[in-house]
């Protein structure tokens, strides 16, 4: 339950309060103990009952509306007769402080201090008039008072218990969302894993077949690109401010590790780019990575429009089929021993 439905239910409530008690028990009195000031209040507190019905947010009321029940307040405590401050006649004591719960509910600084300035009033007409019990005033205030108060305090109570049952609620929720985003990233991570497995297995099984091998520059060219595409896949799954520059630095190392020169060089500012595009960018420059021998010069272009991977290196063997992007364009040639490839990606 949220704040906004302890307060609107709490106010229901109120309202059927304020009914009950104006119209069963306090009307009775006033029929009895009429005085034109009298009515006057009882008229003032009737158009606040009415406006409580009609408005669905009684905020819009709640400071005028307490105006008018405190002045109401007043007429109503001058006209009792004399020494009735506290006793049968003086209908309207308790029954404003229910109207200052009805409009103030959600404000419980003010109506403390709206309930305290009718108290004050009464007490202070009280000791005026004179000739009054002040035994009986002094329950009659403790019983009316204490039930109103703690009617605010137990809806404080319920609005207290409510934000930490939302927040509970709420952190619940956002568990089983980082939950369940993590057993996607599994699922993601592991499918990746196996779509660049499908292409190592083979290899594994003809080496271990003895059908290819380690000696031939085909079977080496075939080991070549494996590690650099599993090496690529570890670095996808990294948490880097620029992933596209890591994996290509990732591709680059392992060529480094096979004894290529390879410079790299970056333009342009980090631009997002999505992991899909990210694959397709860098695989013709891994593909051409692992073909080179001997140096390679490796460039990253970003633009706001575009964003370009390109790579010149030392190729004398032939190139392995690196499948169609689909969302890239990416052109290729061979040509007297060097490799120049280049994906391009629009960013718009």
């Amino acid at each position: 339950m949220t704040d906004h439905a302890v307060f609107a239910t709490t106010r229901r409530v109120l309202l059927v309060v304020v009914v009950v008690i104006q119209l069963g028990l306090t009307l009775p009195v006033l029929v009895t103990h009429s005085r034109e000031a009298s009515w006057v209040a009882f008229v003032l507190l009737s158009s606040v009952l009415v406006a409580g019905f009609v408005a669905e947010l009684p905020a819009v009321i709640a400071l005028p509306g307490t105006a008018l029940v405190l002045v109401a307040s007043i007429l109503a405590t001058t006209a009792l007769p004399h020494a009735a401050s506290f006793g049968p006649a003086d209908w309207a004591f308790g029954l404003v402080g229910w109207y200052v719960l009805l409009l103030l509910i959600e404000r419980p600084k003010v109506a403390m201090a709206a309930l305290a300035a009718h108290i004050a009033f009464s007490v202070a007409w009280f000791l005026h008039d004179g000739n009054g019990d002040l035994g009986t005033a002094g329950v009659v205030i403790l019983s009316g008072t204490s039930l109103q108060i703690g009617v605010l305090v137990m809806t404080r109570v319920l609005v207290r218990d409510a934000r930490l049952a939302a927040e509970a609620a709420a952190e619940h929720d956002a568990a089983r969302t980082r939950e369940e985003l993590a057993r996607q990233r599994e699922q993601d991570l592991r499918t990746g894993f196996a779509g660049q497995l499908g292409a190592v297995l083979p290899l594994l099984a003809d080496l271990a077949d003895e059908v290819v091998s380690a000696a031939d520059e085909p079977t080496r060219l075939r080991c070549s690109v494996a590690a650099v595409q599993l090496r690529r896949l570890f670095a996808e799954n990294d948490e880097v401010p620029d992933p596209l520059l890591h994996e290509l630095t990732a591709c680059v190392d392992v060529a480094e590790r096979r004894g290529v020169v390879v410079s790299l060089a970056v333009s342009g500012t980090a631009t997002p780019v999505p992991t899909e595009v990210r694959r397709e960018l860098v695989a013709p420059m891994a593909q051409a990575l692992a073909a080179a021998d001997g140096r390679a010069k490796v460039s990253l272009l970003r633009t706001a429009d575009e964003v370009r991977v390109a790579v010149v290196a030392d190729a004398p063997g032939v190139l392995p089929d690196g499948g169609s992007p689909a969302l890239v364009t990416v052109e290729t040639s061979v040509h007297s021993g060097l490799v120049r490839s280049e994906a391009r990606w629009r960013t718009t």
